[in-house]
């Protein structure tokens, strides 16, 4: 749905590689969500049905009409399991703002809106600007976990459980992927 329907150019060559990215962290959190607890593994899953979804969103060649209604669809789908997940706290709420983000990309995209000005301004500016802070706030937050990574919740943090929060690599690479399917939400904001 971005980019250049020319198979070498570089706009398509970089919506290849957000392809790739999403669907790896997609499958890495699906992983999680097969070792999770009960409690984690709705977060985990949930963030897989995102990188996947982004994957998916990322497709640089047109996927037929039919393809923005199943997107939206599916999206729609993930915002009530995201709505469904909120009974369980408002650290959730990230996973609401980016399955309404997905929803309403694929929505611009099902009104023949797939490159240029699509979508309303407002909104698009609104996540922009959520999205920028998420990243940078992601990102800080990584650069500075260290060897040693607090048990403060961010974002779409669960604080623990399937986010791995403890010391190591295993949580470090969980905000890593947080991190990636941000910047990939943010690439695709951009490109609308």
């Amino acid at each position: 749905m971005h980019g250049s329907a020319t198979p070498l150019s570089a706009s398509a060559a970089s919506a290849w590689l957000l392809v790739l990215l999403c669907a790896v962290s997609g499958a890495y959190c699906l992983l999680r969500a097969r070792r999770a607890d009960r409690r984690a593994r709705g977060m985990a899953a949930g963030e897989a049905v995102m990188g996947f979804g982004m994957a998916v969103m990322a497709v640089p060649s047109g996927t037929g009409p039919w393809g923005p209604q199943i997107l939206l669809a599916v999206c729609c789908g993930a915002s009530v399991h995201a709505l469904w997940l909120l009974r369980g706290g408002s650290h959730h709420a990230h996973h609401l703002v980016g399955t309404l983000a997905m929803a309403y990309m694929a929505l611009s995209a099902t009104a023949g809106h797939v490159h240029g000005r699509a979508g309303l301004p407002l909104v698009t500016g609104a996540l922009l600007l959520y999205y920028s802070g998420y990243v940078l706030l992601g990102g800080a937050r990584l650069v500075t976990a260290g060897g040693a990574l607090s048990a403060a919740a961010g974002p779409g943090d669960a604080g623990g459980g399937a986010g791995g929060t403890g010391g190591g690599g295993a949580g470090e690479l969980v905000r890593a992927c947080r991190l990636a399917m941000g910047i990939g939400m943010l690439a695709m904001l951009l490109s609308m």
